[in-house]
């Protein structure tokens, strides 16, 4: 006679408690696997060529403004003691550049991943919180405080390395120069600029007073609430410059959006002839063997020019149809040679 204990503790007798339900397996069969390796393989072929040929359509023209070779339109610039020091990088397009252009700099050699480096900001001093303006995270150091002990806003070695060289672009015509205008609003992304970013409530009206008793980041030239003098509602931490800078990049070669190209009689892009890009030059790379350049590009659907994307899916579906093939000989060979034997 069985226990009553043991009865008590004994799963239902249901098909799931019991472990009866319906299953199904597939068995794999020569059959099922050989044109399942040949199909994924003539789609992932048909894919990357579409993506391969769309990538050839978009227009890309980098050009590296260092100043590292003597010939170079920047090697002036290069010179430390020289302040305010612009040059003049000079281009030409023989077709029309589609639009909208995108405008990036790019740099090299530079870890933002580094994780230090990547830490070393303040997020309650980025949202506004004035309280941690005047007592910033330990995290910021040695960029929290000036050679005064006065605190820095923002703090850390994030903001204080913010980029700032500035670019002016002119359209030669003619021997004359035409400014091409640079829209910069709406560079950074949605979530930088409408949650994880705030700027500090505004003090008897006046939003520079929210900084009162703080010191900029020692290596700008101008404070937080300065930053665009021509735009009062992109300063402070909702700069649009600032915001993309302050989003790391994941590998030492990057490129940053700094402006599109998308208004008036460059709308449609950069129609062929003779560019002047005027550079601005202030950023210091040298001292860690970096390289700056700048780069135009337009996109298409699928993004910004990508080869390799294109290249992986032809390789990866070209390894299936090949395995396929591989396959079929081989089961072909095996499957005819045990019927023979059989016969």
């Amino acid at each position: 006679m069985k226990n009553e204990g043991e009865a008590t503790e004994r799963p239902d007798n249901t098909a799931f408690t019991q472990q009866r339900l319906p299953a199904w397996q597939p068995i794999l069969s020569a059959g099922i696997v050989i044109p399942g390796f040949l199909i994924i393989g003539l789609a992932f072929i048909g894919i990357g060529i579409g993506l391969f040929l769309t990538s050839q359509t978009i227009q890309v023209l980098e050009m590296d403004y260092t100043g590292v070779e003597k010939d170079s339109p920047c090697f002036r610039c290069t010179i430390q003691s020289l302040q305010n020091c612009t040059c003049e990088v000079t281009f030409s397009l023989g077709t029309l550049f589609t639009g909208p252009v995108f405008f990036y700099y790019g740099l090299s050699n530079y870890y933002q991943n580094f994780r230090k480096y990547g830490v070393s900001k303040d997020y309650y001093q980025l949202t506004g919180d004035t309280q941690y303006f005047k007592s910033p995270q330990e995290v910021c150091n040695p960029y929290s405080h000036d050679s005064k002990k006065i605190p820095i806003v923002p703090c850390g070695a994030i903001a204080n390395s913010m980029f700032n060289d500035t670019f002016e672009l002119y359209q030669i015509i003619n021997g004359t120069t035409k400014k091409v205008p640079l829209d910069g609003k709406g560079i950074s992304w949605w979530t930088d600029y409408n949650i994880k970013y705030r700027n500090p409530s505004s003090v008897n009206g006046s939003f520079a007073s929210a900084f009162d008793g703080t010191v900029k980041p020692i290596n700008w030239p101008k404070t937080a609430y300065e930053l665009d003098l021509a735009d009062p509602n992109n300063n402070g931490f909702l700069n649009q410059d600032f915001l993309v800078w302050m989003r790391r990049a994941a590998l030492p070669q990057f490129r940053k959006l700094y402006r599109r190209i998308t208004e008036g009689d460059y709308a449609a892009g950069l129609p062929a002839g003779n560019y002047s890009l005027t550079v601005h030059y202030n950023y210091p790379v040298l001292s860690f063997d970096g390289r700056k350049k700048v780069v135009f590009s337009n996109v298409s659907w699928m993004g910004g020019k990508n080869d390799f994307l294109g290249i992986a899916y032809l390789v990866v579906g070209s390894l299936c149809v090949v395995m396929s093939v591989v396959m079929l000989i081989v089961y072909a060979k095996f499957k005819f040679s045990d019927d023979d034997d059989a016969r």
